[in-house]
Parts: C-alpha cells; structure tokens; sequence
C-alpha cells in the first residue's frame, strides 16, 4: 500500500515550502494539490494556480511523486495545459502524474467563467475529448484534432515528456463510460466514492465502485487510489481510524490512499501530531503486509 497526501495550494510559498519538503521526509509516497480556479468554502480566502505550485514542489524535493488532483475541462484546454504538464514532468526529472477528472456541475470553476452546467452526458463527452486530445499533444509530435468542445491545429509537443511514452494519467472516475476511458488512458483510477451520510453507507459506496471498476474491461492493470478524506469522518481523526481505513482499503483492492495536510481550522481540519503518528507507527504496518 502506498500513501499519498494533499497540500492545498493556499500557503504562501515560505509556508507552502515547509509542507512539500515534509511530505518527503515523512516518507509519503506521493503528494497532490487541487487545480481549481478557487474551492468551495476557501474560494474567498488565499488560493494559487496548480502548475506553478507543483513546479516549485519540484525544485525542493527529489524522491516524491508529484501529481493534480484533479485538472479538469472546467477551465483548462488541452493544448496550453499540455505545456504546462511538459514542463512540470522535465522539472521534476520525471515525476509528475497527471490526475484528471471531468469537472464539477456547478462548482465556482464553472460560474467565475460565466459558464452553463453540462449534463452528465455531455460532461463525460468533453472529459473523454480532454484526455483524448492530451494523450496525443504528449505522445506524438503534432496534434490536429477537431473536436465538439476542443480543437488542436498542428500543435507541437516538443521536446515530449521526461517519462515514456508519457506522464501517466490518473482518471477520475465514478461511473461505467468513464472507467473505460481509465481502462484506454490511464496508468491510474481514484475516487472519492459515492457519498454517505455515514461511514459505512461511504464505504458501502466504494466497494460498489471497485467492483464496477473491476467489472470493466482494460482495468485489471490500472493502479487504484482512495482519497479517503471523502468518507464523513477525516482520515486524520485518529491514528486508530488511519490505520483501520487504509486496512479497509486494501481490502477492497486498492493500491494507494491519499489522505490531506492537517489544517488548524475548517475542512481538513486536524492536528499535525495525528500525522506524525500515522508516519511513524501505521505507515511501517501497511507497508510490511
């Protein structure tokens, strides 16, 4: 099993720094930030671009994986983020995955551009012509692609991704037409399952989307990543509760969990001393089995 962690990208650099570095020495194996516009109930407080964040946790840092989770088609076109994600693998020596998913409904991405809601169709129709139209900007020379909601001409991807024969991707998904998109794209699946009011209704949830996932073709390969802290209880909460939430996890067949930075107040909230302890003492019994 391995284990991942969100800083979000709200710090400003001096502070932000402290956390990417930490995150290595604690041995995480990999570390995420969200690539929104702003978030829910931060939008009115300090938020910063994902590119940037992540191309300055590279030049800290040498062992991490570093990755979005999510860049999504809310406001991203392929072609500008295609560069953005050259550049960030190049930096990193090869480190960065780019976790993607098909956006929210009707999230502030959506309404800061004066954009209308999709309906779930037409969202997974514009996911798939996103992650359709990145594959081919980061694996062939030239990319000219008409589509309904992008369109690429004769865009150029020099000099191509320090990683062959691309960044992996890491897809966002939740229902069946997505997890086929994983099963043809993606080197990873994650998900934050399908609500609850409870934590067993979450878990219930998610071990109805592993057997979805497993149920589609093309996706016995794929590594699979729980984000943990979308179950009504934080992951963090107690050591005692990590521990029992990664064994769940493993159970159910997933291959890595991502948890969040502690923050002092509001969502995520946690104390930082849960997480040493998590480090210390959980991080050795999950990876010995």
């Amino acid at each position: 099993m391995r284990v991942g962690i969100v800083i979000l990208p709200e710090y400003r650099w001096p502070l932000a720094e402290q956390r990417w570095r930490a995150a290595e020495s604690y041995g995480f194996d990999h570390a995420w930030t969200y690539d929104h516009i702003g978030w829910r109930s931060l939008v009115d407080g300090p938020w910063f671009d994902a590119v940037p964040t992540l191309t300055a946790a590279a030049m800290v840092t040498r062992r991490i994986r570093l990755g979005t989770l999510v860049a999504s088609p809310n406001f991203r076109h392929p072609v500008p983020f295609a560069r953005g994600v050259l550049a960030l693998d190049d930096i990193s020596s090869g480190r960065f995955v780019l976790g993607v998913g098909s956006g929210g409904v009707a999230g502030y991405d959506n309404h800061v551009l004066g954009n209308q809601p999709l309906t779930p169709r037409a969202r997974v129709d514009r996911f798939t012509e996103f992650v359709e139209q990145l594959d081919s900007l980061l694996t062939r020379d030239r990319t000219s692609i008409a589509g309904e909601y992008y369109t690429s001409v004769d865009a150029r991807s020099a000099p191509g991704c320090a990683q062959h024969p691309r960044v992996p991707f890491l897809v966002a998904a939740n229902g069946p037409r997505s997890m086929r998109l994983a099963a043809r794209f993606g080197q990873g699946w994650v998900t934050t399952g399908k609500g609850g009011e409870t934590v067993e209704e979450w878990w219930a949830g998610v071990a109805e989307l592993a057997k979805t996932c497993t149920d589609v073709p093309g996706t016995e390969g794929l590594d699979r990543y729980l984000s943990l802290d979308a179950a009504p209880v934080l992951s963090l909460s107690s050591v005692d509760y990590f521990r029992d939430a990664a064994g769940r996890a493993a159970e159910l067949g997933f291959t890595d969990i991502i948890s969040h930075w502690p923050r002092e107040e509001g969502v995520y909230a946690a104390r930082l001393s849960t997480l040493e302890r998590v480090v210390s003492e959980v991080f050795p019994e999950i990876r010995a089995e």
